[in-house]
């Protein structure tokens, strides 16, 4: 049982620190160390976070560098390059090579590590790397657009209350009582065409789509959850400190409460972003996505589906891509959650 006069923070930091010293003061380390330095320390040393942490990186590079990487890797640029030799006529257009079974029906070869595309014979591997650039960036533009309104309506519609807190609370009710999936399929045509007519052209006008609808349907959630903890926040003694001192609602709100919201809106975003990436996968699937010859991962895994008897590496490819890079947000999402709150893991 944890003794009330010794914070179990405190215990923490003398443990992770050492103890005091001979003449019983705190090493100043220990008594500088903010909670998001404890959360920072827990957070190195779980394992499984670094990892993610490292192969996300990793993603995320590659991503934003991916013409250099293609050229690195001696890859050939599948928006401008179709090898017909890897593919043969006999076969229907189906990839082929020397090695054996789905090695061979999928390409591979020292030219083309992953195989190539069926009837086109573009290099699957560029494929994956140049389609990661917009699944990633659609994911991660939304969920900024998402935290950035959740924050600000949740916040100031638990901070102000009243007649604020009840528009906006039956704003959020009537959001999320519409069908999200039939809503995307059902307005993509004419807010695609509303779109080209403001000036974006082809793939931008379905890029920007994609993007606001995520956001506009997924910040009620955030917005909730940040709701909910400003009402607790608000009756703290630095909130009435400030009122007392005769600052601004707006400087309240930006200066004092936001920054105390960090934690859930952290572990809230590393939930969301690949949430968005698989949602953006299944839209292309269905047919609302990019276009050719742009790709993204789910494109790749719609038009691999005609192939998946035949050519079973070319749907498994992208396919795996994709699960490893949710699998790792979510696992850096429940270490995040368990570095700001150490006890949840306690028995």
């Amino acid at each position: 049982m944890s003794n009330p006069m010794f914070p179990s923070d405190v215990a923490e930091q003398i443990l992770d620190e050492g103890p005091a010293t001979a003449d019983g003061d705190i090493p100043q380390e220990i008594a500088g160390r903010s909670l998001s330095q404890l959360a920072w320390a827990r957070l190195r040393r779980d394992r499984v976070a670094v990892f993610s942490m490292i192969f996300l990186f990793l993603v995320f590079l590659v991503s934003l560098f991916a013409p250099l990487v293609v050229r690195v890797l001696g890859i050939e640029d599948p928006n401008t390059t179709f090898d017909a030799d890897a593919i043969s006529d006999a076969l229907g257009g189906l990839p082929s090579s020397d090695l054996p079974g789905w090695l061979g029906s999928a390409g591979i070869s020292a030219d083309h590590w992953l195989g190539v595309e069926p009837l086109t014979g573009r290099d699957v591997l560029g494929m994956l790397i140049y389609g990661s650039r917009i699944s990633l960036f659609i994911a991660v533009t939304a969920t900024i657009l998402t935290t950035v309104i959740g924050v600000i309506i949740g916040t100031v519609s638990g901070y102000l209350g009243g007649k604020v807190d009840t528009f906006f609370g039956r704003t959020m009710d009537l959001i999320l009582a519409f069908p999200l999936l039939i809503m995307l399929l059902s307005l993509s045509g004419p807010l695609t065409q509303r779109l080209e007519a403001l000036g974006l052209q082809g793939n931008q006008a379905r890029i920007a789509y994609l993007i606001l609808v995520f956001a506009i349907f997924g910040w009620p959630y955030l917005a909730r959850i940040v709701r909910g903890q400003v009402i607790g926040l608000r009756e703290r003694e630095f909130v009435e400190s400030a009122v007392a001192m005769g600052a601004s609602s707006r400087r309240i709100i930006f200066r004092e409460l936001v920054p105390n919201l960090w934690a859930p809106i952290l572990v809230y975003v590393t939930i969301t972003l690949p949430g968005y990436i698989a949602a953006e996968a299944a839209l292309s699937f269905l047919g609302v996505g990019v276009l050719p010859p742009e790709m993204t991962w789910g494109k790749m895994l719609a038009d691999s589906v005609r192939y998946s008897n035949v050519d079973p590496l070319y749907l498994f490819i992208p396919g795996l891509a994709l699960f490893l890079v949710v699998l790792a947000f979510n696992l850096l999402g429940d270490s995040v959650r368990d570095a700001l709150d150490p006890r949840a893991g306690r028995v």
